[in-house]
């Protein structure tokens, strides 16, 4: 698998301009918020959200101011929910550093969160950037339905396959089939094209989720980047476990439940971990998500080659390969 710094290298220049815009904008003469936007600004990810968006742009036409303010957008949006998340998980880490909300209190941590999300839209604002507006506020309601069924079904452990989809096309593809169509819209807005990029968007989303749930299960793998058993931990039923207790006994699955209630200890979590090896639980998910990643790559062939094709088709290989 090639690393992301190569898979990325065709962006370099754009990936400058994009950061040094997307800097510039968090800046504050607020003492207080532009220290906490100074950190989290260090806490910098992969940016798969970003490059998404200068990617699909350059499919349709090519990089220009709109694919900038669409790249900052989308992880204006993208960086809102992760503070805003940390605060309902009560997480006090976040990519290896403090979170933002262990640092400085929740209350200050929600409201940093609405400060990066209102700049998002006044960036769209300022600029009539209303296609792109329109694009990002389907994907919040799509984000908070998300969520808000997974909290639900976590209290019941009935989540099933057909919810699971539900729930994961809300919380995680929906924000990365935006930022492909948000991309694509700097350029064009032939609905054929736009339409190929939401899918291609839909599709690795789904893979992206599918493969981030099967990490809380890889418990001899040293190089995942999230700690392990938090879905377990939360009573949050993913498909490695959804799809053990679909194959299971009524007995075996009233067993399983009864452990994911009230399992606090290691000895049950491993033994959650185990039941879903049994039953092919990871295996499957794996195939699964592997699909998708098929399906989004054949949207993909239906764009002109060229090397920001190739990256895409590579970004995928390292969404779906990934172990962190």
């Amino acid at each position: 698998m090639k690393p992301i710094s190569d898979i990325l290298r065709p962006l370099e220049d754009d990936f400058q301009v994009f950061h040094s815009r997307f800097s510039d904008y968090l800046k504050s003469d607020t003492p207080l918020l532009d220290k906490i936007l100074q950190y989290i600004l260090r806490q910098k990810g992969k940016q798969i959200r970003p490059a998404l968006v200068l990617l699909s742009s350059h499919l349709t036409g090519g990089i220009n101011e709109k694919s900038y303010r669409g790249a900052i957008l989308v992880e204006l949006l993208h960086t809102a929910t992760l503070v805003h998340d940390d605060v309902v998980d009560d997480a006090d880490m976040r990519r290896s550093l403090p979170s933002v909300n262990a640092l400085w209190k929740n209350k200050i941590a929600v409201l940093i969160g609405d400060y990066l999300l209102s700049r998002g839209l006044l960036l769209s604002l300022n600029n009539q950037d209303f296609s792109q507006l329109a694009i990002l506020s389907r994907a919040v309601k799509e984000m908070s339905e998300g969520e808000l069924i997974q909290i639900e079904k976590s209290r019941l452990l009935n989540t099933t396959e057909e919810i699971y989809f539900k729930i994961i096309q809300g919380k995680t593809a929906s924000l990365i089939s935006s930022g492909c169509e948000i991309g694509g819209l700097s350029n064009t807005t032939d609905p054929e094209k736009l339409l190929t990029l939401r899918n291609i968007g839909h599709y690795l989303g789904l893979a992206f989720q599918i493969r981030d749930d099967v990490f809380d299960y890889m418990i001899n793998d040293d190089d995942i980047g999230k700690p392990i058993g938090l879905d377990i931990k939360e009573k949050k039923l993913t498909l490695p476990l959804i799809y053990a207790l679909d194959q299971s006994s009524e007995s075996e699955k009233k067993a399983i439940k009864k452990l994911i209630e009230s399992g606090k200890k290691a000895a049950e979590f491993l033994e959650i971990v185990d039941f879903i090896r049994q039953k092919r639980g990871v295996e499957y998910s794996n195939q699964v998500a592997y699909d998708y990643a098929g399906k989004a790559k054949a949207e993909l062939m239906k764009f002109p080659e060229s090397e920001y094709r190739a990256a895409f088709s590579d970004l995928i290989d390292f969404v779906i390969t990934r172990t962190r």
